[in-house]
């Protein structure tokens, strides 16, 4: 009997664990290969409004009109939206934001086939730069 409450405990313990590991957001791994990319497309303001439009159209609806992560649909997304205004979002590369919205994973949708002009993702990365406290 003192066993299988030992059992029981080990299980419920290693339950928990499963559980709280499930819960935490694997580190987004950006190749190389993007880490390094610049961005091609002038950060002119012509472009910045461009990215503006198509940021609000595209992203806005799930990361917010200020990127902090409180879109309408925000709420349906089990992963964590970011803070688009924090020094952690803003200091990585223009590739890396490059590739995490324009491949997207998991919850963030591929706009590969929504978005072929790649420069039209390159506008949205230089208006996410203008949303840094």
């Amino acid at each position: 009997m003192k066993t299988f409450k030992i059992l029981m405990i080990i299980g419920v313990v290693s339950v928990g664990l499963l559980s709280f590991t499930k819960m935490v957001q694997e580190e987004w791994k950006v190749p190389a290969k993007y880490q390094t990319m610049k961005n091609p497309v002038e950060a002119s303001k012509a472009n910045i409004d461009l990215g503006k439009t198509l940021y609000a159209k595209h992203c806005k609806s799930c990361h917010g009109k200020e990127g902090l992560g409180d879109g309408p649909k925000a709420e349906e997304v089990d992963g964590d939206l970011g803070d688009f205004s924090s020094k952690k979002f803003q200091a990585q590369t223009d590739g890396a934001l490059f590739y995490k919205s324009y491949i997207g994973r998991d919850d963030m949708p591929n706009y590969e086939k929504k978005m072929p002009e790649k420069d039209d993702v390159w506008a949205i990365v230089h208006y996410m730069r203008t949303l840094k406290k």
